[in-house]
């Protein structure tokens, strides 16, 4: 089979993540989540006080500072997944926080972060074999990709998947406080003015709303095996 580019996109906590790095492990592609990219980059304006109280960003300190930001994933050998640093420190956990969660998707928002980031996922991706998922993989940095998939899930069902990811690992999690973000960051990232989520012409719908995750898993395996013959 030949060497592709497999590009997922959709709303958040619809399952892209688990999916493609399943498929990566599987069929032993590199694996890209820039999701947890642009929560580093939250991560990092959190930390440095780059929120106003009313929760807007200092935008002009935040692009000033972009350049102090390295972004790098490492293999976590108990589990065979790549994790996230930010500047060599390893966030995995801090970033999936509701507080980073609440705060992520104006800063993604922002141009001059999503053409940083958009910059290094393409350079990521120059050699193919590669899974990346994210809002504009398979629009913006990928338009070329040879298999599109587009992810999507109720709200409801969306929620109730990161309650119970956030309530797994201990954390405090609030089932109506989740469901309100997950709306407002679907509108937030639907409607922002640089790369907003849409469907690429070209890509292949998957409702995963009432799917188990190995349904989700022979579906996308057979997308690839379509795609990469």
């Amino acid at each position: 089979m030949k060497k592709i580019t497999i590009a997922i996109d959709g709303f958040s906590s619809c399952g892209k993540s688990t999916m493609a790095k399943d498929l990566a492990r599987e069929i032993g592609y590199i694996y890209v989540d820039t999701g947890a990219m642009y929560r580093c980059v939250t991560l990092f304006a959190l930390r440095n006080s780059l929120f106003d109280a009313d929760g807007s960003i200092k935008t002009a300190e935040l692009e000033n500072r972009m350049e102090q930001i390295d972004i790098s994933f490492t293999l976590n050998a108990a589990t065979g997944m790549p994790e996230a640093c930010l500047n060599g420190e390893n966030v995995e956990r801090e970033i999936r926080t509701m507080e980073v969660s609440s705060h992520v998707s104006p800063v993604a928002a922002l141009p001059f972060v999503r053409q940083a980031l958009v910059a290094q996922q393409q350079r990521m991706g120059k050699e193919k074999g590669i899974v990346m998922d994210g809002r504009d993989i398979g629009t913006t940095v990928f338009p070329d990709a040879e298999l599109k998939v587009y992810v999507t899930a109720d709200a409801e069902v969306r929620a109730k998947r990161r309650f119970d990811e956030l309530t797994a690992k201990g954390m405090a999690a609030d089932y109506d406080s989740i469901l309100a973000n997950v709306k407002e960051r679907d509108y937030i990232d639907s409607h922002r003015e640089v790369s907003p989520l849409t469907k690429a012409a070209d890509a292949i719908e998957l409702d995963n709303s009432h799917m188990t995750l190995e349904e989700q898993k022979q579906w996308l395996m057979d997308r690839y095996r379509e795609a990469a013959i």
